[in-house]
């Protein structure tokens, strides 16, 4: 027997380097714009700070799921930053995982909905 078949709620695919709101976004992003974003575009769309943005891109650079690609535009610096195939991989693992989570939380909220209905009690 598995582990996930012995603890199936465990979900332990939640990558916590993948599962942080910041990152999370970030990555979102990402995959949304496969040939990458500048640094500028991705601080704006996820709202964080220059500094903020910079350490969870290092962290994400660092797990090996973002490259970035540092030039100049003209005289002004220039960063793109992109998902790497193994990143792409690993997210749509994460997402996965995070589907079974979705999909196990809403039988559990049919389940008690129902329940409740059964004994004339109002979910909210």
């Amino acid at each position: 027997m598995s582990k996930i078949d012995s603890a199936p709620f465990s979900y332990e695919g939640l990558d916590r380097v993948i599962h942080e709101k910041a990152r999370l976004g970030l990555l979102t992003s990402l995959m949304a714009h496969p040939k990458g974003l500048a640094f500028g575009d991705l601080k704006q769309l996820c709202g964080l700070t220059d500094g903020n943005l910079s350490r969870h891109l290092a962290v994400l650079q660092e797990a090996g799921l973002v490259e970035m690609t540092k030039g100049y535009e003209g005289n002004r610096p220039h960063t793109t930053c992109r998902l790497t195939k193994a990143g792409r991989r690993r997210f749509l693992d994460y997402l996965a995982v995070l589907e079974r989570l979705v999909r196990d939380a809403a039988k559990a909220a049919g389940r008690e909905a129902s329940l409740l209905g059964r004994l004339g009690i109002a979910s909210t």
